[in-house]
């Protein structure tokens, strides 16, 4: 014999214009009318007072009252009821009433009294999912749903309601249960949810219509250009773990975190593409001319970009080139280096009492230095953050310095910010060549200059203490 108990029958209950009694008048009451409410339910709520909320609804005439304490004449006309009530002797009473009367009775937080069980739920439009551990452990299953809530994103709330309104169109089209399993695996593997995630829904429209009348073009290839953030995979935004997962092909920047790597599909294709200081790597020509090849082979790509696709990453350059082969494509935004280096160095990249502007620079070669306008990259009471500066640090110094930032603007360079590595090197501008050289600075590393890089030191929170001019002075240091 079996050590657990039988499993409970899911069941979805139509409870549109049927009268349910919630028994009770606080905060878990008013929670569990709540969801009654939104599934169209007649909510009769029983207790001698009711807390703010369920009174507001009272008075709007969404719930209808009861008042006094409990009597299983309440019950007549309920086809359900859920003690709510913070007494257990209440509570089984209301439970004993309802056996009585054959109606089903829950009573909330206890499932040994309880004849039918709430699940956790996900609910994305029409589609829902409900979880239950059979009342023996509800932490379990609110775990599972917050992992389900994860996995299934709003567009298949959309794909719901789209099926759903054309069920009639679809049965007639295929009219066997066998047909219609085919047709529907057609149509799920097609570009409708993709084009559902992208908010296009006059074109999954018109795709759905190709499809039900069986002339759908030949499955496309498509690219999406997908920030990595700054290497800490918890990180990533959901859609970028989603397209991971999904992928044929990924094409990865020397910036992309083997952690990150590793939440990919496991049997798709990982082809660097990153750039190396001295051997140019892969050219921009090229990354564009493989991504378009990929493309139009049927595959689906997506472009892995330290940080996000479209702050230094070159990102408008390949949406350019896809779009101009009518490439199917999408992006996905990243967490950029400045915002997950100042966030992990503790340095609020804006203040009010120190910086009202934000400038993002990229110093990574002579052109990129001579083409500033360091009079007004010199100006106060503003950030600087520098993106792959760390080999221009001299000219940046001297640049910022000969057009009037004061030689004792606080700096900061923060080095694999966000990852366990991460560095924080923190000084005056005067030393900040000197200081990068002592501490061996290394990118991938971002420079942030201004007022509130001296917070680095004040409001440090991850990883090692900031380094500073006194570490670099150390002889314990300057022998490691």
């Amino acid at each position: 014999m079996s050590p657990h108990p039988p499993a409970l029958f899911p069941l979805f209950a139509d409870l549109r214009g049927r009268r349910v009694l919630v028994v009770g008048g606080g905060a878990v009451a008013r929670r569990k009318a709540e969801a009654l409410l939104q599934a169209g339910a007649r909510v009769l709520v029983g207790a001698p007072v009711l807390e703010p909320q369920l009174a507001q609804w009272l008075a709007a005439a969404r719930i209808e009252h009861l008042a006094g304490t409990f009597a299983p004449e309440w019950l007549d006309a309920a086809w359900l009821v859920i003690a709510a009530t913070d007494d257990v002797a209440t509570n089984r009473a209301v439970v004993e009433a309802a056996d009585a009367r054959r109606i089903f009775a829950n009573a909330v937080d206890d499932a040994g009294l309880s004849r039918f069980h709430v699940p956790a739920r996900v609910e994305r439009g029409p589609l829902q999912i409900a979880i239950s551990s059979g009342g023996g452990a509800p932490m379990l299953a609110r775990l599972v749903r917050e992992r389900l809530e994860l996995q299934f994103d709003e567009s298949f709330g959309a794909l719901a309601d789209l099926l759903a309104r054309n069920r009639q169109r679809i049965r007639a089209r295929w009219p066997g249960l066998d047909a219609r399993r085919r047709g529907f695996a057609g149509l799920l593997s097609g570009p409708l949810q993709g084009l559902l995630r992208k908010r296009q829904h006059l074109a999954a429209e018109r795709a759905f219509d190709d499809a039900l009348r069986g002339d759908a073009p030949p499955a496309r290839g498509s690219v999406a250009l997908v920030g990595a953030g700054p290497g800490d995979p918890g990180l990533l935004t959901l859609r970028a773990l989603r397209l991971l997962n999904e992928a044929d092909v990924i094409l990865h920047d020397r910036l992309v975190s083997d952690e990150v790597l590793q939440l990919a599909r496991r049997d798709a294709e990982r082809i660097s593409v990153g750039k190396h200081a001295g051997d140019g790597g892969h050219s921009q020509a090229q990354i564009n001319a493989l991504l378009v090849a990929l493309a139009a082979a049927g595959k689906r790509v997506v472009r892995l970009k330290g940080g996000d696709p479209f702050v230094f990453g070159r990102g408008g350059e390949e949406l350019q080139a896809l779009r101009a082969h009518a490439i199917d494509c999408e992006v996905v935004p990243g967490i950029t280096a400045a915002l997950a280096c100042a966030a992990h160095a503790g340095i609020p990249l804006t203040h009010r009492d120190h910086a009202q502007a934000l400038q993002l620079v990229t110093a990574h070669g002579r052109d990129d230095i001579d083409a500033l306008d360091w009079s007004a990259l010199a100006r106060p009471r503003q950030t600087l953050a520098f993106y792959m500066g760390v080999a221009a640090l001299d000219q940046v110094q001297a640049q910022l310095l000969a057009h009037g930032m004061p030689a004792t603007t606080p700096f900061a360079i923060v080095e694999n910010g966000s990852r366990a590595a991460q560095r924080v090197v923190a000084g005056a501008l005067a030393d900040l060549p000197a200081l990068a050289r002592a501490h061996a600075v290394r990118a991938p590393a971002l420079l942030i200059v201004g007022e509130v890089a001296a917070h680095a030191c004040s409001l440090h929170w991850f990883g090692r203490e900031p380094l500073t001019t006194a570490d670099a002075a150390s002889p314990l240091l300057a022998a490691a």
